[in-house]
């Protein structure tokens, strides 16, 4: 059984902009109605082995369609590569990359099979790698809404100004938590000496361990939520550059990091736990390692594991955000940096359920 403490941090985290949403509604009523496009950041080098695929994908699974890909290739799965895996009851756009042989580049344009179709194809220097792309574009509708259109607009003014809360949403923790569950069993077959689970590389496994580190890191950031210290730093706290991997220690504040963390162009941020010494010290050390005692089994999976300590981000900044609220209808474009959810977005608005739910 999953603790009612894992399940709160994994799905039902407090919010930052009001205790509850502003009004239930319905999302995904069809694959429209939740569009993402990636940012890439850079453009394809134009010569090279492989082939920089811009693909358009209709309810098709990330992973699927890169075996069509492959077969389409004529090259092994693990040959293709990709960014980052993308919802599947969605129409998106993402980049792919496939070792391009004798052809032309050109020769993969408007290659299609059910759900998917290659609308761009350029020659690239390298496979693509995971978690290279800038971030993700979002067009969001939600139907059936009921609410104040002043109040939405002053939500989302409010959360174009500060950000929001930057937590893994409930599909990292699997179907009904699933990967929760899986952590903990994980932890009784180390407790009964059966040693590692298996190996790191099986999607299963790196399933499990993320959303072992996962909900450990929402714990905190619920925490820093509910001590509304989420959005500022302390002394002790680490500073993220926004939208980058940098981080660096504060050990005591001044004018300057008080101002750049009010612009959004820093953030505190909470552990990814693994092995190593934190950056952290004083009073933010102790409130993560207090919350993350709480989790003894989700440590106990990534010290089997060996896994390095990491740093996220406690805030995202929402770009470019748009709204507009129209009979019911409410639609939501934004940008996020890449590895954040646009679940922690839309929770801060409204309560919305999939379509049939």
């Amino acid at each position: 059984m999953i603790p009612d403490h894992w399940y709160r941090a994994a799905l039902t985290p407090p919010r930052a902009w009001g205790s509850d949403p502003l009004a239930t509604g319905v999302l995904r009523a069809s694959p429209e109605d939740f569009k993402v496009d990636e940012i890439l950041g850079f453009a394809a080098s134009g010569e090279g082995p492989h082939a920089l695929l811009t693909v358009r994908k209709r309810g098709a699974n990330t992973e699927w369609v890169a075996r069509e890909l492959a077969r389409a290739a004529g090259c092994k799965p693990f040959e293709v590569g990709f960014a980052g895996l993308k919802d599947r009851n969605a129409v998106t756009t993402q980049a792919y990359t496939v070792p391009r042989g004798k052809r032309a580049a050109a020769e993969f344009l408007g290659l299609k099979g059910e759900g998917y179709e290659v609308i761009e194809s350029a020659a690239h220097q390298r496979k693509l790698p995971r978690g290279a792309l800038e971030g993700n574009r979002f067009e969001i509708v939600v139907r059936e809404l009921d609410c104040d259109r002043q109040r939405v607009a002053e939500r989302v003014q409010a959360i174009a100004r500060g950000g929001v809360p930057n937590y893994f949403g409930p599909q990292r923790f699997g179907r009904d938590a699933g990967n929760l569950a899986q952590v903990l069993q994980a932890s009784a077959r180390l407790a009964e000496g059966a040693g590692r689970s298996g190996r790191r590389g099986n999607s299963d496994q790196g399933f499990m361990l993320s959303a072992a580190r996962s909900v450990v890191f929402n714990a905190v950031l619920a925490e820093r939520v509910s001590l509304e210290s989420w959005n500022r730093l302390l002394p002790g706290d680490v500073a993220n550059l926004d939208g980058r991997g940098s981080v660096f220690a504060v050990p005591a504040l001044d004018a300057d990091l008080e101002r750049r963390c009010d612009e959004l162009d820093l953030h505190p941020t909470a552990p990814l736990p693994g092995g190593g010494a934190s950056l952290a010290t004083g009073v933010v050390l102790e409130l993560e390692e207090r919350i993350a005692a709480g989790f003894p089994e989700a440590l106990a999976v990534i010290q089997a594991e060996r896994m390095n300590s990491e740093r996220r981000a406690l805030r995202l900044r929402v770009r470019d955000l748009e709204h507009d609220y129209t009979e019911g209808v409410l639609r939501l474009r934004f940008a996020l940096s890449s590895g954040s959810f646009a679940t922690a977005v839309l929770r801060e608005i409204i309560e919305a359920g999939a379509a049939g739910e």
